[in-house]
């Protein structure tokens, strides 16, 4: 969600969403230079993000930037350098012959961050009371539905240190869900679950907003919050009762404090790193010549860890529904973007190796499917997914064939003679974004299509593709880690972040005359159907399915992926970068040495 609402979530696109965007697409609002005289006495990070939280409440986050990937840990992680699940919460785990049972044990002596004891009680609240629980809107549990019944797994106690999770069928993905997913502190949320507003809804959807007092929020992670300054900054402080330790049980994190800054200029984060303001900044194409000739000098170095995981794409709003009597969008838009035809040939008019070699310097590659290149699943053009090369005559071709014509003034029109103009949104403050979208603008004016370039501050924007609904065309990137069923809430058509034809969340309005197109429901029983299924070889034909499904019906059409890139200063060791993660995904080992 910056990817969407989305931009999801879960812990690997939470994860990467919040590292790569501290570190990939950082911005800085004031001279954070301030913070490193007298306050620079303890180890510290200074990094910065786009722009502010909208929660503190993890169940209730689906969009970046958020602070959850410092203050929250689950029952297991994932190594992003070896790509293994490890342990976290739970010291280790077991699986039952059939598959159908998972016990975890936990680690002793666990603490939250206040001090009181994090037990197994605060597991089986976390899953029962908040991500299982159909009172509380949270794009977890998409990614916890398993079979064509979307049935939830049962949770429950086996003693004081071991929890049984039972799943209803084999499901393929579930210990990877479960990084997904830190736990709860029980005794600071369970009274705002079982107690209601008056609107009869728990007054847990109010817990913990973005004004809570950061010593009322009690987290699990490395980090705790200990300030938050709107449209300013993050300061986060070490957790003193986080569990790691090294290999001589010193306590870890080593670094003290981290500090975000909040600005909407990824220019003035440029100049921030330059002079020595920031620790990191991530390296988008535009800046990479410039800081490569100064790692010497700077005392940097620029790691690359190829193309990043997140996908970058444009949708069209495909959602045929009704609020109130009113169209979700204009219908004559409606019947161009729901025409396979123009959604292919907006495709072939994008000139996206152009884009590659002008606005991401080369630095980059073309992405022709909704998984990263990482993922074990992903497959290739050469095993015969469809490939939209730039092509305006075949675009034209296409759009005749649907029915579009072109006007004396080389307009295109539909068969009504309605002149083809629609809106598209980005967010702002996002240079490559913001490239990219003028560029789709002069290319499919070249076969006749009028576009509306708009860039939007990134809360409203997110808020028109993820609840208003009201929007033509958007423009975002989405976390995709290695399991694609981390992504299930974007390919169900019931999930929160379907994107190009969202159905409405808990606690929106409803919709009258929403359809789901044959297609679209042939991904969503293909994810149930690859979720299911224990043999690799056979998961990877069936994802192979859906890649090749999406690319032939264009939900989403998708664009170029950037080369991961972030600089870093020297006097930080322990640095594994990762596509998947960025930089500072294994904070907790991370030392400064200066």
């Amino acid at each position: 969600m910056q990817s969407t609402n989305i931009f999801s979530v879960i812990k690997r696109f939470w994860l990467l969403i919040v590292l790569a965007l501290a570190t990939a697409i950082t911005v800085i609002a004031c001279n954070p230079a301030n913070y490193k005289t007298a306050s620079a006495q303890v180890p510290q990070l200074v990094t910065s993000i786009l722009s502010d939280p909208k929660t503190f409440n993890y169940a209730l986050s689906a969009e970046s930037p958020n602070i959850f990937g410092l203050t929250y840990e689950g029952l297991i992680t994932e190594n992003y350098e070896t790509g293994k699940i490890e342990p976290a919460l739970a010291e280790s785990w077991e699986v039952s012959d059939d598959k159908l049972k998972i016990v975890f044990t936990l680690r002793e002596n666990l603490k939250w961050s206040d001090g009181q004891p994090l037990t197994v009680d605060d597991v089986v609240f976390t899953y029962n009371n908040i991500y299982l629980n159909e009172a509380i809107p949270t794009d977890v549990r998409d990614v916890m539905k398993i079979g064509e019944n979307r049935q939830l797994p049962s949770v429950k106690k086996l003693d004081n240190r071991r929890v049984e999770f039972t799943v209803p069928e084999p499901f393929a993905p579930f210990l990877r869900t479960t990084t997904s997913a830190p736990i709860l502190p029980a005794h600071a949320l369970r009274e705002s679950v079982t107690t209601k507003d008056g609107d009869g809804k728990p007054k847990f959807l109010q817990k913990w907003g973005v004004d809570t007092p950061p010593d009322e929020l009690i987290v699990n992670g490395p980090y705790k919050l200990e300030r938050y300054d709107t449209s300013q900054r993050i300061i986060f402080r070490r957790n003193p009762y986080f569990w790691r330790k090294d290999a001589q049980g010193n306590p870890q994190p080593y670094i003290e404090r981290i500090i975000w800054q909040i600005v909407e200029s990824t220019d003035t984060s440029l100049l921030q790193f330059r002079s020595g303001g920031l620790d990191t900044v991530g390296v988008t194409p535009d800046y990479f010549s410039l800081l490569k000739v100064q790692e010497k000098q700077g005392n940097f170095k620029i790691y690359n860890g190829g193309p990043t995981s997140s996908v970058t794409f444009i949708f069209f709003n495909l959602n045929k529904g009704t609020r109130a009597g009113k169209p979700l969008i204009d219908p004559i838009k409606s019947r161009w973007f729901n025409t396979l035809e123009f959604r292919q040939a907006v495709a072939y008019a994008i000139d996206r190796q152009t884009m590659l070699n002008n606005t991401f310097r080369g630095l980059g590659s073309l992405q022709n499917s909704p998984l990263a290149v990482q993922s074990p699943y992903y497959i290739s053009p050469e095993k015969g997914i469809k490939v939209y090369d730039y092509n305006p005559e075949k675009a034209r071709q296409l759009l005749t064939k649907a029915g579009f014509k072109y006007n004396e003034q080389g307009q295109l029109t539909d068969a009504q003679g309605n002149i083809v103009r629609f809106t598209l949104l980005t967010n702002a403050g996002n240079k490559i974004r913001e490239a990219i979208g003028s560029q789709i603008k002069r290319d499919l004016s070249k076969i006749g299509i009028q576009v509306d370039f708009t860039p939007l501050a990134w809360n409203t924007y997110t808020d028109k593709i993820s609840n208003t609904l009201d929007y033509d065309a958007g423009l975002i990137g989405f976390g995709a880690g290695l399991e694609p069923n981390d992504s299930a809430n974007l390919w169900s058509p019931d999930g929160g972040s379907h994107l190009f034809n969202q159905k409405p969340q808990a606690g929106q309005k409803p919709i009258e005359g929403r359809e789901v197109a044959p297609w679209e429901a042939k991904i969503g029983e293909l994810y149930i159907q690859a979720a299911r299924e224990l043999d690799e070889n056979k998961r990877k034909a069936i994802y192979a399915q859906t890649q090749k499904l999406t690319q032939e019906n264009l939900p989403l059409i998708h664009l170029v992926s950037a080369y991961s890139m972030s600089a870093v200063r020297n006097r930080f060791e322990g640095i594994k970068f990762s596509a998947l993660a960025g930089a500072f995904w294994n904070i907790h080992e991370i030392k400064v040495t200066q």
